[in-house]
C-alpha cells in the first residue's frame, strides 16, 4: 500500500555528520528530558552533562526543539512502523485493515507510554505543541485511513455517497484520542475496549 510522504519538516541539523555525537547528544537529552521535562530543560543544561561547549551542540542542532524533534521523530516513526506493518499484510479486505490500524496504534502507544515514558513525555509536548514531527506523524495515520477508506469503496465494503474527504476527516477525529500522544494518556482507562467499541461504531458507519 503505497502512502503519501509527509511533509518533511524535522529541523535538519548542522554541522559535520557525526552520528555518533549526534547521537550522545540525543541520548543524553532524552535522559535530562526525562528527569527534569522538556520545558525546564535548557541547550546549557545538555552541555553540562555531555561535557561539549554549548556552541559545539549548535553545530549538530540549531535549538533545543531539533534536538527534541529528533526524539520526537523516532517515537512516532515506532508506532508508523508498527501499523505499516499490520495493515499491509496481503489479502486483508479494508474491514479488517481498519481494525488492525485501531487495534495497533493504540497498542503500541499504550507500549510506549508504560514502557519508554521518557519518549513518550516528549512525543505528547510535541503534539501539544503541535510541532513539525506531529504534524507529520497526523499526516501519514490519516494517509492510511485515506488509503483504507478508498479500497473498501472499490470493492463495495463501504459507502460512496459522503464525500471522502469528510469521510476521511470524521474517522480521523474520531480516532483522535487514542492516536494523539498528547490525548492517548487521558484515555488509558478505555485502551482495553476502545478498539473493538471504536472499529465497530466507525465501520458500521462505513456500510453501504
Amino acid at each position: 500500500m503505497n502512502q503519501p510522504i509527509a511533509p518533511s519538516s524535522i529541523p535538519s541539523a548542522r554541522g559535520p555528520v557525526e552520528h555518533d555525537i549526534r547521537d550522545q547528544i540525543i541520548a543524553a537529552a532524552s535522559e535530562h528530558f526525562s528527569q527534569y521535562g522538556y520545558a525546564k530543560t535548557t541547550v546549557s543544561d545538555l552541555a553540562k552533562q555531555i561535557g561539549f561547549s554549548k556552541a559545539y551542540i549548535y553545530k549538530f542542532f540549531d535549538s533545543k526543539q531539533a534536538i527534541g524533534e529528533a526524539i520526537c521523530s523516532r517515537c512516532l516513526a515506532e508506532i508508523v512502523a508498527a501499523v505499516e506493518q499490520a495493515i499491509n499484510q496481503e489479502n486483508l479486505l479494508p474491514t479488517e485493515r481498519f481494525r488492525r490500524l485501531v487495534n495497533t496504534v493504540i497498542a503500541t502507544g499504550v507500549n510506549l507510554f508504560f514502557n519508554d515514558r521518557k519518549l513518550y513525555d516528549i512525543a505528547a509536548f510535541s503534539a501539544s505543541e503541535n510541532w513539525p514531527s506531529a504534524q507529520a506523524y497526523d499526516v501519514q495515520i490519516k494517509g492510511f485511513v485515506l488509503h483504507i477508506v478508498q479500497q473498501g469503496r472499490e470493492l463495495g465494503e463501504f459507502e460512496r455517497k459522503t464525500p471522502l474527504d469528510e469521510t476521511v476527516t470524521a474517522i480521523h477525529l474520531a480516532l483522535r484520542p487514542f492516536v494523539n500522544p498528547l490525548l492517548l494518556q487521558y484515555n488509558l482507562d478505555f485502551v482495553e475496549q476502545a478498539p473493538t467499541l471504536t472499529s465497530n461504531l466507525i465501520l458500521r458507519s462505513l456500510m453501504p
